[in-house]
């Protein structure tokens, strides 16, 4: 592993806990993510929020947290607010759901999972899907047996990419932040870790997905290494020796 730039939190050796994201990290399912912030924008409109404070262009979350914002500042009564989370959860639900037959384990990550329970890893997932999405999506790609830890956008309290729903899935999983890795494939990922405390893997996005991330963008996003693929990372995280292939299981 090649160490980063710069000064390290101080981070105790060796890991009781990884926290893994899901979508496009462990599994690649390629959710619709343009057509969500299209229809939340929609569903926003309907609520009275005007459609030029919300562009398509931004991530999902902070869409979400601006229409909130619009609606607390111009004193919607309670009902409505949650009668909106309720309908955009619905919404996303519905459309991550479409995705679920053509998700599937991206590759090495059977082998890299159960390397890492062998050694007694504790493993949990943190992710922005639907607890139902990722619970099937798991199911169905086989991976659903190294999880015993889940925290999902259905959770209660904070969701990704809060520090807050990271360190209560840690906590659940009685991991020490100092002792904990969070690996993901996302820059929002490394936003969550560094804000939380923990230390930061990245794993760029499977070969052939659309995507500006590099290596150097995730560096500087705080990621204290950075892999290609998931047998990159078994390398890094001693799963695998170098130049050898993960095990299919």
């Amino acid at each position: 592993m090649t160490p980063s730039t710069g000064v390290d939190p101080p981070f105790l050796e060796p890991f009781l806990g990884i926290v893994f994201d899901l979508d496009g990290t462990l599994v690649v399912s390629r959710h619709d993510f343009g057509r969500m912030r299209r229809e939340v924008i929609r569903l926003a409109e309907r609520y009275g929020v005007p459609a030029e404070h919300l562009s398509p262009e931004e991530p999902l979350h902070r869409i979400l947290e601006r229409a909130r914002a619009e609606m607390q500042g111009s004193a919607f009564p309670a009902t409505l607010l949650f009668r909106f989370e309720a309908e955009y959860a619905a919404l996303l639900n519905s459309i991550e759901l479409e995705a679920l037959p053509r998700t599937r384990a991206r590759e090495g990550a059977a082998g890299l999972l159960q390397g890492l329970v062998d050694r007694q890893f504790r493993l949990g997932i943190l992710t922005r899907s639907s607890e139902e999405f990722c619970c099937k999506a798991l199911a169905q790609t086989g991976l659903a047996r190294y999880f015993s830890h889940l925290r999902t956008r259905s959770s209660p309290g904070p969701a990704k990419p809060s520090p807050e729903s990271l360190r209560a899935l840690l906590q659940a999983m009685e991991v020490p932040r100092d002792r904990a890795l969070f690996v993901g494939d996302q820059l929002l990922d490394a936003d969550c870790a560094r804000a939380a405390g923990v230390r930061f893997y990245a794993v760029l996005p499977p070969p052939g997905e659309p995507t500006e991330l590099t290596e150097d963008r995730f560096r500087r996003s705080g990621a204290t290494a950075v892999a290609r693929d998931l047998e990159g990372l078994a390398v890094q995280l001693d799963v695998l020796p170098p130049h050898s292939t993960l095990p299919a299981r």
